[in-house]
């Protein structure tokens, strides 16, 4: 639609990423666990207890990102409702570039004072710089796709929640 339509253009951005080694590492490991806690009754409560580390590598190892105008949305696959979502009001600039998970603390959720990430590979990765000084990362394909659209849409004034 041409601006003068009257019309407003709404751009959205959907990236997903999935590490196949994280999901399987926490498939395997998760299978392993309750395989013992089904067979060894003497080990059946630590190792239902450790179900919390294979947990956290499935929850972790597949992300979804979506910029629109609302902001910038990144969350598990796999429980939809754990999700991180930051308002464009909150962010200040967006920038893509090569990242290493060791850059940003390891694989996974990581969050260290002034720098969050979701890191599941080395590669691309979205960059944000929030208003109150901190970084937020996600590593995922075409991610200067949705740094150029999440500085456009702060350029063009968006600051819905």
């Amino acid at each position: 639609m041409s601006p003068d339509s009257g019309h407003s253009r709404i751009t959205v951005w959907h990236r997903s990423l999935i590490s196949g080694w994280m999901m399987a590492t926490g498939g395997v490991s998760a299978l392993a666990l309750l395989v013992i806690a089904v067979l060894v009754s003497q080990y059946r409560f630590i190792a239902l207890q450790l179900l919390v580390v294979p947990a956290a590598f499935l929850v972790t190892g597949a992300i979804r990102v979506s910029v629109s105008p609302r902001g910038v949305s990144a969350g598990s696959l796999v429980l939809p409702f754990l999700r991180r979502r930051i308002p464009l009001r909150s962010i200040r600039s967006a920038s893509a570039r090569w990242t290493r998970p060791i850059e940003v603390g390891g694989w996974g959720y990581r969050w260290n004072p002034g720098l969050s990430a979701m890191s599941l590979r080395e590669g691309d990765a979205l960059w944000l710089t929030l208003v109150n000084g901190n970084q937020f990362v996600i590593t995922i394909d075409d991610a200067d796709t949705a740094a150029r659209l999440t500085n456009d849409l702060l350029v063009d004034g968006h600051k819905g929640d």
